[in-house]
């Protein structure tokens, strides 16, 4: 015999018991007599016991029936009540939310967005978790996460939210010290910083129109966990780094930058909302999804480009 009771089977007892009728309660579980008979059937044999004195046309309980119908009637109401309760909670956005976000990304933008998220959704909670290094969102129970990265095929569920472009960058005074790399093996002779949560493992790969492919192992003075911490020794003309334009875009705005080997490619980001699976989720999870997705897609930081436009227009008058 099972360990476990048997929920399922005390249920029918007291919907029957509550109709008062095998017929009547089939009907209202929408199962058929038979099943509803073999359910009965089953309890007493588990409990050892008849339930029902029955008869072809009436059926009564029997003592040990009338000492447990009112018990299996509040399990029955506490499971519908279970049910109701998870039904409201996957309907209506409330609870807490464990999200995960990259450190910069989460300090510069996902910080400032809050506010109104959470006044949009009073009953939401959210425990924003900041860092660099990869979680293991099932394992550490995180509800989802954003990332920057090109995704990988796994058994998460990655919701495209913008493009992250991604740069090789240099000061102009490290460049008039030590010259401008012009293929990406030439950084093999340069200072170049380093950043521990590179996706591709310590490793630049770089592409060109021509369908040329590089690939150099960074090496110079610095590496460090979190990409905010390069620019002062990238602005200090102390090597060469690759950055995200999220955090890059005002010093390349104000020539504090420069973008090297540009007939050069590297794979492009983008920042996606992951999630552990495909199941049925939380509508606080799907709130959140929606409205990072609103605000995200057309990100609130200028592109490079358009910034570089502004400051060339401003310097011309």
């Amino acid at each position: 015999m099972s360990k476990l009771p048997d929920l399922e089977g005390l249920a029918i007892f007291a919907k029957v018991v509550e109709m008062r009728s095998f017929v009547g309660a089939a009907s209202e579980l929408g199962l058929s007599k038979a099943t509803v008979s073999k359910a009965i059937s089953r309890v007493e044999a588990r409990l050892g016991t008849r339930l029902f004195n029955r008869t072809s046309r009436r059926f009564a309980l029997t003592d040990a029936g009338k000492m447990l119908a009112e018990r299996a009637a509040q399990l029955l109401a506490d499971g519908e009540a279970i049910e109701n309760d998870a039904l409201a909670q996957s309907a209506t956005p409330r609870g807490r939310i464990r999200l995960a976000v990259p450190m910069s990304f989460g300090v510069r933008h996902v910080g400032a967005l809050l506010p109104d998220f959470l006044a949009m959704y009073p009953e939401v909670s959210v425990d924003l978790h900041l860092s660099d290094a990869p979680v293991d969102l099932v394992g550490e129970g995180f509800d989802a996460a954003l990332r920057i990265a090109v995704m990988p095929d796994s058994s998460l569920v990655a919701r495209r939210l913008c493009a992250i472009a991604r740069y090789v960058l240099a000061a102009p005074s490290y460049l008039e010290r030590h010259g401008r790399p012009r293929h990406p093996l030439d950084l093999a002779t340069h200072q170049c910083l380093g950043y521990a949560y590179l996706s591709t493992a310590d490793t630049w790969h770089f592409s060109n129109s021509a369908g040329e492919h590089a690939s150099v192992r960074p090496n110079g003075p610095l590496r460090v966990n979190n990409s905010d911490a390069l620019m002062p020794a990238l602005l200090a003309g102390l090597g060469i780094a690759e950055l995200p334009e999220f955090i890059a875009a005002d010093a390349l705005a104000e020539r504090r930058l420069e973008i090297i080997l540009e007939d050069w490619q590297i794979p492009q980001a983008a920042l996606h909302f992951v999630t552990p699976s495909a199941g049925p989720r939380p509508a606080r999870i799907d709130a959140l999804a929606e409205f990072l997705a609103r605000r995200l897609s057309k990100p609130s930081w200028v592109t490079c480009q358009e910034k570089k436009a502004e400051l060339k227009r401003v310097r011309a008058r």
